[in-house]
């Protein structure tokens, strides 16, 4: 069962466990379900869950830059993919598009201070990926392998 919290705001999900409990969803804290009815919990983490959108958020750690510079520092994003990432990105709030009035017109982008809230987290993550990464690739070959080996089996 799912339902809203109190006010009728659907940002604040409740899942019911088997047990009877009520455990927030989005009040900061791990649940040990989770409501896959709770659409805002979704849609956040696709969108700051999308490989561009964490190399950009780390890329503007460094403070404000141009297109072309992110375009440089993301190494195989398109242009149209960056264009759409910044976009999506500036509509959550997470970044702030800047047009200088020169000519041609310089575009900045830069964190917002809610971009700027997801830096801990994502470093958290970035070095728990290059910490582990080794492990990672090692269960892959391993993972190949046996699938390699069973494959010509039939399975």
């Amino acid at each position: 069962m799912s339902t809203t919290g109190g006010n009728g705001d659907s940002r604040h999900c409740l899942a019911q466990t088997k047990g009877g409990t009520l455990k927030s969803l989005g009040n900061g804290k791990l649940t040990t379900g989770f409501d896959a009815e709770c659409r805002a919990t979704r849609e956040v983490l696709d969108r700051i869950g999308d490989k561009w959108s964490v190399l950009l958020v780390v890329s503007l750690s460094q403070g404000p830059q141009r297109f072309n510079q992110l375009k440089r520092d993301l190494d195989g994003i398109s242009q149209r993919v960056l264009t759409v990432t910044l976009r999506a990105l500036e509509r959550d709030g997470l970044v702030l598009r800047t047009v200088h009035p020169t000519n041609p017109p310089q575009v900045e982008y830069e964190l917002t201070s809610l971009g700027k809230t997801l830096l801990k987290p994502v470093s958290a993550l970035a070095i728990w990926a290059q910490e582990h990464r080794e492990s990672i690739y090692r269960s892959r070959e391993r993972y190949a392998r046996s699938r390699s080996t069973s494959h010509g089996s039939g399975s």
